[in-house]
């Protein structure tokens, strides 16, 4: 047992305390410096996780939590995208007199995607997910005096506690046909010839059902376009970030947990990622406002998250793929709610014309923002694409390949809706800016767009190292 293999967490733990005994005794003018408590934990949380690229992939815990490239990219992209929510909140909050205390919510929310991201025990992903999840509710509908924020938050929890159920039960089922919920102990009992029952293979459906909740995929997904359109701007933008990047590597390492001669997960979640990217492109066609459109490009990109995470283990491109893509998805959709944020929560598609001309730099980064969701080069997005899809052909699965591709031509025509009249419509009504940090966040995020399709090589590099996700200790 290592106590420094958990500090990135329990930097955000501490910070969270931190900002809400602040937030109980400073004024509310002055409840903004829980925003700055808050960035000191996340840059330490941040911090930690760099200096744990030395260490080599492990168990400890008793084997309950692993650190290995997986996990410790997913925790920086954790720490980083929360940092961005941080960044742009205080503007949008200034009027709430529980300002200070949506810090903590938003630290602990991190904390418990990350737990998902390191989970080597069922318990342990499903205390994650349930963290995640309660104080995800209270973020969605923190607005509580207004209606369609409460009618998110409502929503939000009655599919996560049908999803968290089942996730329960499939936990339960696994554990009672394999006698443990650790992975490492599970491994050995599938490689001493274990059965693939029907009560076993219940409980793996089961348990991919509850995580693929937190990603909103099909065919949990229906709470995320009502939160991208009722939640305050900056929970919407945590929380169809933050949660499925930490969902999407647990994902992976149950996939990988099962061997494909026993229980073949693979065709499942393909066929997962099939629906989740159909079904979302296909709504955001009909959409009219621009958060609930994010909210439907956020389910069809969680189906490109899903198509990685299928041929796991098929190829040594997927993990790489996936975790660039998640980088790259961030970045995009974390700017395009930057904008909204800064616009003072403008979410009418038609509110955006002729933008360019009005605010043209904020303009900028929200097309910026749709190319890159688009998988237009070279942008951030283009090459998380590019990157998903190779490894899908290379793992075998063409077929959804293909798919993936038709669906990314299919998603540019509702991006184009936003992105024409903001360039060439007239201007409408004057158009009224947030604050400085929302600004900043705005600038934040696109930069790290561009930079992440200039500089692609240069991260691509580190994530393929050997042992990128393990589920046990070799020997």
């Amino acid at each position: 047992m290592a106590i420094g293999d958990v500090v990135p967490e329990i930097a955000l733990v501490v910070a969270a305390v931190a900002a809400l005994l602040l937030a109980s005794f400073v004024t509310h003018e002055r409840q903004g410096w829980c925003a700055l408590v808050a960035l000191i934990g996340l840059g330490a949380s941040f911090f930690a996780c760099v200096l744990q690229f030395t260490d080599a992939p492990k168990l400890s815990f008793s084997g309950a939590w692993v650190l290995d490239g997986a996990a410790i990219w997913a925790r920086l992209l954790i720490a980083g995208g929360t940092a961005l929510v941080v960044t742009m909140t205080p503007g949008w909050m200034r009027s709430d007199r529980r300002h200070g205390e949506y810090y903590a919510l938003l630290l602990l929310s991190a904390a418990g995607a990350m737990l998902m991201a390191g989970a080597a025990d069922l318990l342990e992903l499903s205390v994650g997910v349930l963290l995640s999840s309660i104080t995800g509710y209270t973020l969605a509908a923190y607005h509580r005096a207004w209606s369609i924020s409460v009618e998110a938050g409502v929503k939000y929890f009655l599919i996560g506690a049908f999803a968290n159920t089942l996730l329960m039960i499939g936990v339960t089922l696994i554990f009672g046909m394999l006698g443990s919920t650790r992975y490492d102990a599970i491994a050995v009992r599938m490689s001493e010839g274990a059965s693939a029952s029907p009560l076993l293979v219940i409980g793996a459906g089961l348990t991919i059902l509850g995580i693929a909740f937190k990603m909103g995929a099909v065919p949990v997904h229906s709470w995320m376009p009502d939160v991208a359109e009722g939640a305050p701007a900056p929970s919407a933008a945590f929380l169809t970030v933050v949660p499925k990047i930490g969902a999407a590597v647990a994902l992976a390492r149950v996939v990988m947990l099962f061997p494909v001669d026993l229980i073949d997960l693979r065709p499942l979640i393909a066929v997962l990622a099939a629906l989740t990217m159909t079904l979302g492109n296909l709504a955001a066609l009909w959409q009219s406002d621009l958060r609930r459109l994010l909210g439907w490009s956020s389910v069809s990109q969680s189906g490109y998250a899903l198509v990685a995470v299928a041929v796991i283990g098929r190829t040594s491109g997927a993990l790489p793929a996936l975790i660039f893509f998640l980088l790259g998805y961030a970045a995009a959709n974390l700017t395009a709610f930057a904008v909204v944020t800064h616009l003072r929560g403008r979410t009418r598609i038609e509110d955006y014309a002729g933008l360019w001309r009005q605010r043209p730099w904020v303009a900028f980064a929200l097309i910026l923002a749709l190319f890159s969701l688009v998988g237009i080069p070279p942008l951030g997005g283009f090459v998380g694409k590019l990157t998903v899809f190779l490894a899908a052909i290379d793992g075998g699965y063409g077929w959804l390949a293909a798919l993936a591709v038709a669906n990314t031509v299919a998603s540019l025509f509702y991006y184009l809706r936003v992105i024409g009249p903001a360039y060439f419509a007239a201007p409408g009504s004057d158009v009224w800016t947030l604050s400085r940090g929302s600004g900043v966040a705005v600038l934040l995020a696109s930069a790290l767009i561009i930079a992440l399709g200039v500089g692609a090589a240069l991260l691509l590099s580190p994530l393929q190292g050997h042992d990128f996700l393990i589920i046990a200790e070799a020997g």
